[in-house]
């Protein structure tokens, strides 16, 4: 039965570097349980029982992303910005498997530049940035999309960087919403993805130097993407199949 229809509690890993609040000590003031242990609790906080919640870092072997850990995870979140080059590539094709195969995807701000979220794009996904203390609001553009439910419009970061266009992605299936700052600049912030039979959302709201992962709203449309982004059957690895010369039925015209 699909994780979505069954009552058996979504299986979420939040991942994180850990980096930034190991050596950063206003990182470490505002999020004293790491960026992972913010995410986290955010997803609790919305999902409640509907949850069941494990965080990983990169420090842990195998990153904490072990072959266990992926099969035993519905949606995975992720962010990471100082030390994408030392995510292993062996985790960075096992995610990719796991991705392909069903399980969910969430990318938040800097992961844009993660090996795994590159590689699923297939491009630079380089964008324009600002390191300093900017307003971001938030617009909805999908009302509609279930990422957006019980969501303001728009929802007002006062503290937060600035990502701004061009953002070198491909066309995302859905546009979620977008964010505009002081400057002038807007950016595609909430961009939903299909890759094989997984799901993925880019969410950009989440730099470490400001308070942003205990945004209410921002949590909300975490907790959203969680949801959305779980498996709507059982996990399998899209395949090439021969197709005999017949009306087709059977074992093989399935994929």
């Amino acid at each position: 039965m699909s994780p979505k229809m069954s009552a058996a509690p979504l299986r979420v890993t939040v991942w994180s570097e850990g980096r930034h609040e190991q050596q950063d000590a206003q990182v470490a003031r505002l999020y004293p349980q790491g960026i992972h242990g913010a995410v986290a609790e955010g997803v609790r906080l919305n999902l409640g029982d509907e949850v069941r919640v494990r965080t990983a870092t990169l420090d842990e072997p195998e990153h904490g992303l072990t072959e266990e850990v992926l099969a035993d995870t519905d949606v995975l979140t992720w962010w990471g910005h100082i030390a994408h080059h030392e995510v292993s590539d062996e985790v960075v094709d096992r995610v990719h498997r796991h991705v392909m195969a069903g399980m969910g995807l969430i990318v938040l701000h800097s992961g844009h530049w993660s090996k795994i979220f590159t590689r699923l794009m297939g491009t630079t996904c380089t964008l324009r940035w600002r390191a300093e203390r900017d307003r971001e609001l938030v617009w909805t553009v999908d009302p509609a999309h279930p990422i957006a439910a019980g969501v303001p419009h728009p929802i007002v970061i006062d503290e937060q960087e600035m990502y701004g266009e061009f953002f070198d992605i491909p066309a995302p299936d859905e546009l979620v919403f977008i964010s505009s700052f002081s400057g002038g600049e807007v950016f595609r912030s909430g961009c939903t993805f299909r890759r094989g039979h997984g799901r993925i959302f880019y969410f950009s709201p989440g730099d470490q130097d400001y308070p942003v992962y205990h945004h209410p709203d921002v949590r909300r449309v975490i907790a959203n993407a969680v949801t959305w982004a779980a498996p709507a059957a059982e996990r399998r690895t899209p395949r090439l199949v021969h197709s005999e010369t017949s009306w087709f039925e059977g074992e093989g015209v399935r994929s």
